[in-house]
Order: structure tokens, then C-alpha cells, then sequence
């Protein structure tokens, strides 16, 4: 009987479209020789449920990728075959059960890992679009905005990876993917050991350096193991002096922004410890602001925060040489920033938008000068994990992200449970975990249901995002504060949370489903979540 050991992570490009195919230092391997006795083919169906739909290529590593249907879900996957299995098939499937342990927007989802013996395979997400590479070949070096979205969701996966204490080991232009609908993952993890937590954060660098001059600096010690093989050694090299120094992006093209091009050249030099993985993740969530979400410098080629808390960059606190530099730079153009878009809002007539609520002055300062609060904006929500500590199925914490992902057609629910809205007796109830990135002063919250009366509450902690079931039970029973007002038998869609402490800041907030409508028609209880937005400043 075939044994399924669990989800994996591979992919490449062909011709502008994502063909899966794993790349980077696992295809630097010698290929062994491709079995072809008994070789799957077009419509077969594997483990009684993914069906074989189109042989997309062979990896140097020998294996045979396909594109296939799981039956059950009626939904794309890639199937990633080895022959035969066995040991020799050991290592990819210990990767494929470390990575499905990582549920992340930004890592390739991981469904299943099977030995059968004579083979062995991986089945995964499906996904159409470009790699980073294929991009940058064929289009030329990305705008610094896009660069830092790039950077910014590398980074956030690395975060999810490095937290379970695991090393991803393959960041690079080949595993950096950029789907059809604008998503970009991270696949191709090898997650074995061989690699350190520090070599993913000087890959990041390589990462911003290739989005921004279409070069990979094969550095030695910021960028190991990337000397030879398809993936990466296919990259032109960087730009170097007479000395073999590298070139900073700012040299090689114009328009990059100095604190971009220091933060690149900082994540690359061996002798600058880089930050923690959530700490960069965290810099470059915050370069990477949406420019319908916040004050904007508009004559910049990036997209500024205008936040004007005094509050220092997490990545000057981690002792960066340039980075300070480039983060008071940053800072000074936010506040004229902020001043332009003051100044651009107060004339909505003729742009014909919304007026922003503008906040009353707080008391007088010395010398009875009044100074303004800052003003109300949304938020922007760096992390949502489902908080479910009596689950048995893992599978309904899948999906967190789509409750911030600006579409309330599309969104996170519950199972359907049978007897009652208490979730059938089984939990006293499941919760969505917020984090907005640094504590912020809360103005209001709104969830956007799928159906009324539901009820809940909102609460907020000091705790960060479990890595197990007990550790949401610990989650839980940390969050005993409970702010806003509770919804009971809610007979509305929409609930908004207000009437915070203004004197009081949370960056950590758990919505907590207390119990669940009945679905129309009966036949049991179930609620989704379509959208979560917060305000504040």
C-alpha cells in the first residue's frame, strides 16, 4: 500500500509560464538515470485521487514533473515523481513533510508525499505565472516598488520558515515566483540543514540586487552554494570593480532609492550581521505600503509610510551600518510626505474622493501651540494566522489570508458542525489571529460575515503566533483582555469593534468566534469570514 509521509516544495519556468519543475542546489546534483518501466501516463490516476493531466519536463535531479487534478477537490496540483523510492527518495520527502509544516500566502502550498516504493511523489499547488528570473530576462530590472514587494513577501516567507526553527537553503531568482494574479512564493525549499538562517537573509539581498540590476552577486560567504548548476550559475554575474568588488545597484542603474540600495548592499556584506528574518520582513512590510492605504511622497519611485511615531527602524536597532542612514532618509521624506497628501486631501472637490476624517487637536504644547494627533487611516495587517486549539483537522486553519486580501467575495470558514452553534460541543471557539507589524493606537475594527447571527469578541495579548496546537491553547488563555464591545447573536454581516482606549496601543488582536449561525436551509452550522480591516494611526 502506498504511505503518505506527509506534504513539498519545487519549481522552474518555461517559456514564461510556471512549469514546477524544482531548480537551484537540488538540481546541481548528478541526475540519476530516469527509469522509464512503468512510467506514469495521461490519466492516470495516483493514490486513488490525483490524476495525470500533462508531463511539463524532467529536472536535472531526474525527477518527472507533471501537471494533475486531484479528483476530490477538483483543483490544479503538481505532481513532482522519483524513481525509484525507497531510500533513495528519502530526502525529498523528509523536505516535503518539513515544508507542509509551514502554511504561509507566500510559500507554495504542500498536499501530500507518497513512497510507493518503485517511485515516490510529491503533490503540490499548481501555480501559473513567472519566477523572478524569467521576469527580470525577459522584461529587464524591476522598478524599486516592485523590487520591494518582491523582497518584502520573500522575507515574510523566510519569517513563517524560520520560526518553526527550519532553514529554507534555496532563495534565488529560480524559486522566487510571481503568479498570474500578482502572488508571490517561495518554492524549492530544501530545508535539510545544510544551509543556516543567515544564508536566507544574504540571499534576500540577492534576491533585491537581481529584481534591481537583473545581476546575482555570487558572493561567497552572502550567497553559498551558488557557484554551479541550473538554476543560479544560468544568472549574469554581478557587476564588479577592478578589485572584484560588487558593484551597489545604485552604480549599475539610475533611479534606486540610497536607503533601497544600502539595505541591498547591507544584506550582502559578510561583515554586517544581517537582522532577524521577521525583522527584515517587518522593514521591508513597511517600504512596502499600498498607495490607496496611506500619505505618500508621490514624486518618489517608492511608496512612503508617512508614520511619525518616534519610534527607531527595527533594522538600525539590529546594528546596521548603512541601513540608519538610509532609514532617517527615509523618514524625512515620509514627513514631507505627509504634508503634501495633508494638503492634496483638503481640496477632495476637486478630485472628487471621500474627505479623510481629520482628527481634533490634542492640548495645547508649551508656549499654547496645538498639536494635531495623527490622522485615521487603515491599518496595514502584516500577519493573519486561524487560532483553533481544540482542532483535529488542520485543515481548517487553512486560507487565513484571504480575510485580508481586499475581496469580500472571498474569505476563511469554518467547518460545518452538527447539534448546535457551539461548534457542535466539540470547542468553545475558534479565533483569528492579527498582527499589525509594531503597536498602533486602535480606532475601530470591522469583520465582514457571510451570514448573521453569529457572535463574537475581540481581544488582545502580547503573545506572538503559536507553532502548535498546545501553544494556541496558551494563545488563548494569554488573551484575557477583552476591548471593544462583545457581538452577541449579532443579526447583521458587518460587526465594527470601536470605542478603544486612545491611551492605549496593540500591534497583537484575536477576533474570537464564540458561536456560529445556522446555515440557511439547516443541516448545520457554519460561519466564514470575509474581510478584516482596522483603523487607527
Amino acid at each position: 500500500m502506498p504511505s503518505s509521509t506527509g506534504p513539498s516544495i519545487d519549481t522552474i519556468t518555461e517559456g514564461g509560464r510556471v512549469t514546477q519543475v524544482g531548480e537551484g542546489q537540488e538540481a546541481e546534483e548528478t541526475s540519476p538515470p530516469v527509469v522509464t518501466f512503468g512510467a506514469p501516463a495521461v490519466g492516470e490516476v495516483l493514490a486513488e485521487r490525483y490524476e495525470l493531466v500533462e508531463h511539463i519536463n524532467n529536472d536535472s535531479a531526474g525527477r518527472l514533473v507533471w501537471r494533475g487534478v486531484d479528483v476530490v477537490l477538483r483543483r490544479p496540483v503538481a505532481v513532482v515523481l522519483r524513481y525509484p523510492g525507497g531510500d533513495s527518495a528519502t530526502e525529498m520527502l523528509q523536505a516535503a513533510v518539513a515544508a507542509s509544516r509551514v502554511i504561509h500566502p507566500n510559500l507554495v502550498g504542500v498536499y501530500d508525499a507518497i513512497d510507493e516504493a518503485d517511485r515516490a511523489y510529491v503533490v503540490r499547488e499548481w501555480v501559473d505565472g513567472q519566477s523572478l528570473r524569467e521576469l527580470v530576462t525577459a522584461d529587464g530590472p524591476l522598478d524599486p516598488a516592485r523590487a520591494t514587494a518582491i523582497g518584502s513577501a520573500v522575507a515574510s516567507a523566510l519569517a513563517a520558515v524560520h520560526a518553526t526553527g527550519m532553514v529554507h537553503g534555496n532563495v534565488h531568482p529560480g524559486t522566487a515566483m510571481i503568479s498570474d494574479d500578482g502572488r508571490v512564493v517561495l518554492a524549492d525549499a530544501r530545508t535539510d540543514g545544510a544551509d543556516s538562517q543567515e544564508n536566507d537573509l544574504r540571499a534576500v539581498g540577492g534576491v533585491l540586487y537581481f529584481a534591481l540590476t537583473g545581476h546575482w552577486p555570487h558572493g561567497e560567504a552572502p550567497l553559498h552554494g551558488a557557484t554551479a548548476g541550473h538554476g543560479r550559475a544560468a544568472l549574469p554575474d554581478a557587476v564588479r570593480d577592478a578589485g572584484g568588488a560588487i558593484a551597489a545597484p545604485r552604480q549599475v542603474r539610475a533611479g534606486v532609492p540610497a536607503y533601497l540600495d544600502d539595505l541591498t548592499m547591507d544584506l550582502l556584506d559578510p561583515e554586517i550581521a544581517p537582522p532577524s528574518s521577521d525583522v527584515l520582513s517587518a522593514e521591508l512590510n513597511r517600504l512596502d505600503i499600498p498607495a490607496d492605504e496611506h500619505f505618500l511622497e508621490q514624486a518618489g519611485p517608492l511608496r512612503f509610510t508617512a508614520d511619525t511615531e518616534d519610534e527607531p527602524s527595527p533594522l538600525a536597532a539590529a546594528g546596521g551600518r548603512k541601513v540608519a542612514l538610509g532609514i532617517a532618509a527615509l523618514l524625512a521624506v515620509a514627513l514631507v510626505g505627509l504634508l503634501i497628501g495633508i494638503s492634496a486631501l483638503g481640496d477632495d472637490k476637486d478630485h472628487g474622493k471621500e474627505p479623510v476624517a481629520q482628527p481634533s487637536s490634542s492640548a495645547p504644547a508649551a508656549g499654547g501651540t496645538s498639536v494635531p494627533a495623527a490622522p485615521v487611516r487603515k491599518l496595514n495587517i502584516q500577519d493573519v494566522r486561524i487560532i483553533d486549539p481544540d482542532s483535529r483537522d488542520r485543515a481548517e486553519v487553512r486560507d487565513a489570508e484571504k480575510v485580508i486580501d481586499g475581496d469580500p467575495n472571498e474569505g476563511w470558514e469554518t467547518q460545518s458542525y452538527r447539534n448546535n452553534g457551539k461548534f457542535g460541543g466539540l470547542k468553545d471557539g475558534m479565533g483569528i489571529w492579527i498582527d499589525l507589524g509594531a503597536p498602533h493606537t486602535v480606532k475601530a475594527i470591522q469583520a465582514t460575515l457571510s451570514s448573521t447571527g453569529a457572535s463574537a469578541e475581540l481581544r488582545a495579548g502580547k503573545n506572538e503566533f503559536p507553532s502548535s496546537s498546545k501553544g494556541d491553547k496558551d494563545l488563548v488563555a494569554a488573551y484575557t483582555e477583552r476591548i471593544g464591545q462583545p457581538f452577541e447573536d449579532h443579526d447583521g454581516t458587518t460587526m465594527v469593534f470601536d470605542g478603544f482606549n486612545p491611551e492605549e496601543k496593540y500591534q497583537y488582536l484575536l477576533f474570537w468566534i464564540t458561536e456560529l449561525p445556522e446555515k440557511d436551509g439547516g443541516g448545520g452550522w457554519k460561519l466564514g469570514v470575509q474581510e478584516i480591516t482596522v483603523q487607527g494611526s
